[in-house]
């Protein structure tokens, strides 16, 4: 019997197939392995791509916090600088009202006491008229006992009379006596001297120390002094001492130095009465002649600022105060437009004091 051949599993062929199997997963898995690396890289690069965007938006969004938060400062800042400005706003407001309701008292008390004057007025005239039928014989015309220099004729006034044994006259020198209006004032005071020894009013002023001079006794002393921040003399070296009355030379010196006078500065009335104590024996008779109520105290302020109607009334009444005991004003007032409060203010200082007030018209004396 024939022996039969053996079959070989693992042969030649066999083996050329399970290498070349083999070789072929083997390349298959390099391809694949080399796009998955290739796909892993551009993955990569669009990661650090957006990453890089996303750096860049947080370091813009960065910039802008600042600028928000500087922008927030700014911002609570002006709130707090506008509600400060509001509170203020509000506390003037209502300093405002109470002001507006203190000058509407005011106003009707004045109003009142306007009334009650012209009552007073009516019953003067009606009394005055009753006289002027019974009187048959017309009044003396008045004897002045010298000529003020110039030899103007000078005509009277009822009412104020020179008859101190020693007369102390008080004349505003201040830049509000340039004119009535206080815008004309304003203009005036920055003129030369001429221009404001020339102004309309400051001449009536000087005009009107000219009358009182034309009056004065023969048997009394006189003095004039003037003043708007402080009070002078006008004859420098008589400061304190009394002139007398019956010599015509200090009188004609005395306008000769009012002519000199020029319109400054403020008023300070508290410092005019200063004067009534500077001269041995004190005057029994003082006639001011002003256009005002005082817009300053006895030392300037330390900020200048605009002083309303109220400061100036408290200015009077501190200036009142200060006066001697038992001492008379007369009182001249050649009124500044607008200034309503001097009028009753003055009157009410004349009429406490026992003297004369006097408005007089523009073409006096």
């Amino acid at each position: 019997m024939r022996k039969r051949r053996q079959t070989e599993v693992f042969s030649l062929s066999f083996l050329d197939c399970i290498c070349c199997g083999f070789g072929a997963v083997i390349l298959f898995y390099m391809i694949i392995s080399a796009q998955s690396g290739v796909e892993r890289i551009r993955k990569t690069e669009d990661l650090a791509s957006q990453v890089r965007l996303l750096e860049e938006q947080v370091l813009e969004g960065t910039k802008n916090l600042v600028v928000l938060r500087n922008a927030l400062t700014r911002a609570t800042s002006e709130t707090v600088s506008a509600s400060s400005r509001a509170t203020r706003l509000i506390e003037q407001l209502q300093k405002e009202r109470d002001q507006g309701s203190i000058y509407d008292d005011t106003t009707i008390a004045r109003r009142e006491h306007i009334e009650k004057l012209k009552a007073d007025i009516r019953s003067l005239e009606e009394s005055t008229r009753r006289l002027e039928a019974a009187s048959k014989d017309a009044g003396p015309p008045g004897d002045a006992v010298k000529i003020a220099k110039g030899g103007a004729d000078r005509r009277y006034i009822t009412g104020l009379r020179m008859r101190g044994r020693h007369i102390l006259v008080l004349v505003d020198a201040s830049a509000s006596m340039l004119d009535e209006d206080i815008v004309n004032v304003i203009r005036l005071r920055n003129t030369s001297d001429e221009s404001r020894r020339a102004a309309a009013k400051w001449r009536r002023g000087v005009r009107t120390v000219g009358w009182l001079a034309a009056q004065i006794p023969a048997a009394s002393k006189f003095q004039v002094y003037r003043f708007d921040t402080k009070p002078v003399p006008l004859l420098a070296d008589t400061a304190g001492k009394w002139l007398s009355g019956g010599e015509q030379a200090p009188i004609d010196r005395v306008l000769e130095e009012m002519d000199k006078v020029v319109p400054q500065n403020g008023t300070s009335l508290v410092n005019a009465f200063g004067a009534i104590r500077q001269l041995s024996p004190a005057p029994d008779q003082v006639i001011l002649i002003t256009d005002g109520l005082p817009t300053q105290g006895a030392t300037p302020p330390a900020i200048r600022r605009y002083i309303d109607a109220r400061g100036r009334l408290r200015l009077f009444d501190d200036a009142v105060k200060a006066l001697p005991p038992r001492t008379q004003i007369d009182v001249v007032l050649l009124p500044m437009r607008g200034d309503n409060p001097a009028a009753h203010a003055f009157w009410r200082l004349a009429r406490n004091a026992g003297g004369a007030y006097i408005m007089p018209s523009k073409d006096w004396p």
